[in-house]
């Protein structure tokens, strides 16, 4: 008994300290795009025909990347040959709106919170049933990986619920599979309502590296209403729960600017 007792307290906090200090994330991970438009050679589109989502498209503006599409493996960052392109480490990037995750120069909207009604109903006690509509179980780990004490999703109020008349909303992974469809409408269908949809990963915003493919329905939208939009393949942890908190109005809403918070 004194032994773990000891041990615990050799461990010390596990938690991260998050949302009240800002969380540094290790170089190597990929988070909010940065574009450099002046650095774009005219006539280039190298970056557009290394992306294998169709999520980067050039204009007159310059570039623009869909964070609904990216699956962040960075190919036009590398290919890229004037370096307007790169990844930094920032991990907000949850949106109300599609419209939103189209990224240029400018900042960013982050999520704006429910509206005082409903952030009164679920602002200390959220339940969501996780769904997944055929996804490659990437997104579904990390959205695991939020119970844990590292992450500690119950410290907020939080939870996950086995039965969807259980839950106030529903969080939703993978591409949408034609044979999940059905199962997603009636699952959405027995949450009482009001309820909010909350579409994680490339998968359910677009399709991800499925998109166009003909037993797919390119995401969730259409076939239920979305709330908040989580970009990533995988979006990390962090990103999932920064947006979940905005979206209950836990952390104020502001734009991320296009430079790494670090």
């Amino acid at each position: 008994m004194w032994r773990i007792l000891r041990t615990r307290l050799d461990q010390g906090r596990q938690t991260l300290p998050f949302p009240g200090e800002t969380v540094v994330l290790p170089d190597r991970y990929r988070g909010a795009p940065v574009l450099d438009p002046s650095r774009c050679r005219e006539g280039c589109r190298t970056c557009v025909e290394g992306c294998p989502t169709g999520a980067l498209r050039v204009d007159e503006h310059g570039p623009e990347l869909d964070l609904g599409r990216c699956l962040f493996c960075a190919e036009c960052a590398e290919q890229c040959p004037e370096d307007a392109i790169h990844f930094g480490r920032d991990h907000r990037m949850a949106t109300r709106s599609r419209r939103d995750l189209l990224v240029r120069e400018s900042s960013v909207p982050l999520a704006q919170a429910l509206d005082e009604r409903l952030r009164r109903l679920y602002g200390r006690s959220l339940r969501l049933r996780q769904v997944s509509a055929g996804g490659c179980n990437a997104c579904e780990a990390d959205v695991n990986v939020l119970s844990t004490v590292v992450f500690d999703l119950s410290r907020f109020g939080i939870q996950f619920v086995a039965s969807p008349r259980h839950a106030d909303g529903l969080l939703v992974t993978g591409a949408l599979s034609r044979n999940m469809q059905l199962a997603l409408e009636k699952t959405h269908a027995a949450v009482p309502k009001p309820c909010f949809v909350i579409a994680v990963g490339a998968c359910a915003i677009s399709g991800g590296p499925y998109v166009d493919h003909p037993e797919v329905g390119n995401g969730i939208e259409g076939t239920i209403p979305i709330d908040l939009y989580v970009p990533g393949c995988p979006p990390h942890p962090l990103t999932i729960l920064d947006g979940l908190l905005r979206l209950l109005g836990r952390i104020e809403s502001s734009p991320y600017s296009m430079e790494d918070p670090q």
